[in-house]
């Protein structure tokens, strides 16, 4: 399908950068700008910015930046398309097609979208079999027998996968959709030694469908109803192009506006333990679905709030096993409490045991914070031994090494004092040990990184330091001009000339050498050409992602005057929009003396090139010229500066 140029002007319009971004990550104002610590990368101070005067975001941590467009490509991780569909969807905007594509066209038109249409087609296909008679008798019951509602069913997409070999595979191509894709969602299987066999992966089994942070369909868990012990109870979608396990949570989806509105997270392992605590009334729950909690989880928790609560299930030994993910959510920069269930219970079955309103009861009554479920866990067994003692002492503190806010960490030292019952101050100094240590650890990895990769400046410039040097002064003299040119380009520094045509008419003879910023050039004289003279929002309509990221480190500063300064303290600036006319003007001799130091040296090497080479003393006379006539330009801008040099 393709969106129209009217739909995507919908959308830029009613798109807000504060009301999107606001639906991932909580924002305070601070000057004029929104803020809040990165979405896209780990942080303990925000660096992440929001302008909703200029409807652009940028982090001066890892360097994102774009509209509201753009954010939810970054955020969601699709492509423009989908990100107009989402938006669209967002502000009841009716997304109008340019043409009404074939269903073959529609597969042939992208991989990824492709993948999206037929797990789509996957999920609708499973929720029908609820309705067929093996469903009804197999599917349905199951899910009745465990208290879920028709409300449920529907809201989290669960389904039945009919105990056939090929029954979805036949469905599927009947719809015109593809072996080949079939393949690559993972819903299919080809026979070991026979290419032309294939059968349905899920079979015989209830299904629960893993959605992405949008709603979409990009995996499924299957469930098996039979004590069959040659069978796993549980199969799952294998890695695809748009299903990556380690990156998605089970509910997200669902959860994601009432964890923002809790401001907390419960986490769980299985699918049927998220469903049940939605049944008691808890939507803020997702699932690591049986799989060791990564770090890209942790994040996906984050965007939303800072807190996690971890339900265990009621079995000691496994709770122990898996307190490493406590450690990688401290690290993660959140704060975490935890809760066990009595012995044999997980949240399921002791949510369908005590019924919702002693469920809600039980985990407000038991939800303690990490330290006091750590140390209570082994405290039995320590009280013993002094080994087993000393052995939790060592764990407790290494815990608390994991926490990055050092406010936090030294209150959790205090309470660790007291609860084991030692000096604060051995706490403090062990402590002290790990973090010296894991500090030169990365300190010493950062260094071999820095030494051993090129930079990026040097895997684009050329070798020598001197032309490199040379490069990079005229790139950041180029981005200066452009910086003028995107923000004041509209501005007049006299009666009858802007800026833009007093910067271009000056420059017109030079050429960047910054490919990028070239194309902004470009950009910006082809408006010209059409009679229109670019504001900085002309620039973030294009779909080109260097450009828009260019476009926006340009209008974005990363400080800004407090306004103090003037309206209580009467302290006055100047800035450089007062006087234009000289910024402009000192920025075109700026660039032009730097383009004219890297002329002297290629005019320099020239003169030595042609004395070793012994070339005629004509030739060498008119190459020195050349280099005096150079020298002679770069005297004068430097008197026009106000710089003094001589020969």
């Amino acid at each position: 399908m393709a969106i129209s140029k009217q739909t995507t002007e919908k959308v830029r319009e009613r798109a807000d950068i504060e009301d999107v971004v606001g639906d991932y990550v909580p924002l305070k104002k601070k000057g004029q700008n929104l803020w809040a610590c990165c979405p896209f990368h780990n942080e303990k101070s925000p660096s992440f910015s929001v302008s909703p005067a200029k409807q652009i975001y940028k982090c001066f941590g890892c360097g994102k930046a774009g509209d509201p467009i753009q954010f939810v490509m970054d955020i969601e991780g699709v492509g423009f398309n989908e990100a107009i569909k989402h938006l669209a969807q967002k502000y009841g905007i009716e997304i109008e097609e340019e043409r009404q594509l074939s269903p073959e066209a529609v597969i042939a038109h992208n991989e990824r979208e492709s993948l999206y249409i037929v797990l789509n087609f996957a999920k609708e296909f499973f929720a029908n079999n609820l309705q067929t008679e093996e469903g009804k008798s197999i599917g349905l019951s199951y899910f009745k027998e465990r208290g879920f509602t028709q409300a449920i069913v529907d809201k989290f997409d669960l389904g039945y996968a009919l105990d056939a070999w090929d029954k979805f595979l036949i469905a599927a191509e009947a719809a015109g959709h593809t072996k080949e894709i079939l393949l690559k969602a993972g819903l299919i299987l080809q026979k070991e030694g026979d290419a032309s066999r294939f059968y349905d992966r899920f079979r015989g089994r209830v299904t629960f469908t893993i959605h992405n942070l949008g709603g979409k369909p990009i995996g499924f868990g299957a469930r098996i109803l039979t004590n069959d012990k040659k069978q796993p109870k549980y199969i799952n979608s294998p890695e695809t192009e748009v299903y990556h396990k380690s990156d998605i949570l089970y509910g997200i989806y669902q959860a994601k506006k009432s964890i923002r509105e809790k401001d907390n997270c419960y986490l769980v392992e299985g699918y049927t333990d998220v469903i049940s605590l939605h049944l008691a009334g808890i939507e803020n729950v997702v699932a690591s679905s049986g799989t060791s909690l990564t770090e890209n989880q942790i994040k996906l928790i984050k965007r939303f709030s800072d807190n996690i609560t971890v339900l265990y299930d009621g079995d000691a030994a496994g709770i122990k096993a898996s307190l490493r993910g406590i450690d990688m959510i401290l690290e993660g920069g959140l704060n975490v409490k935890a809760v066990a269930f009595p012995d044999g219970e997980d949240p399921d079955s002791y949510a369908r045991k005590v019924g919702s309103s002693a469920f809600v009861q039980y985990l407000d009554e038991h939800s303690v914070d990490f330290l006091s479920f750590q140390i209570g866990l082994y405290a039995e067994e320590a009280a013993k031994d002094p080994i087993k003692y000393a052995d939790l002492v060592k764990q407790v503190v290494q815990s608390l090494s994991k926490i990055p806010d050092p406010i936090i960490r030294s209150v959790f030292v205090k309470k660790s004092s007291s609860l084991l019952e030692i000096e604060e101050d051995i706490l403090v100094s062990e402590l002290n040990k790990i973090l010296l240590k894991s500090q030169k650890d990365q300190f010493f990895k950062d260094k071999r990184a820095e030494e051993e990769a090129p930079t990026a400046l040097e895997t684009l410039l050329p070798s020598p330091k001197e032309e490199t040097s040379n490069f990079r002064l005229i790139q950041l003299q180029e981005r200066e001009m452009l910086r003028l040119l995107v923000n004041y380009g509209f501005e007049m520094v006299s009666e009858e000339l802007s800026v833009c045509e007093y910067l271009l008419q000056e420059t017109e003879e030079l050429t960047f050498e910054t490919p990028v910023f070239n194309k902004i050039l470009e950009i910006f004289k082809d408006a010209l050409k059409q009679g229109l003279l670019p504001q900085p929002s002309y620039f973030l309509s294009t779909e080109d992602v260097d450009i828009k990221r260019e476009v926006i480190n340009l209008i974005t500063p990363k400080y800004e005057l407090s306004t103090l300064w003037e309206s209580r303290f009467q302290i006055f600036t100047t800035h450089e929009a007062d006087d234009l006319a000289k910024t402009v003007y000192d920025n075109i001799l700026h660039l032009k003396k730097k383009v004219i130091r890297k002329m002297l040296d290629e005019a320099r090497d020239q003169i030595k090139k042609a004395e070793l080479n012994k070339e005629s003393a004509d030739l060498v006379s008119e190459k020195i010229s050349v280099y005096m006539e150079l020298k002679s330009y770069q005297v004068a801008i430097d008197k026009q500066l106000g710089i003094v040099i001589s020969f």
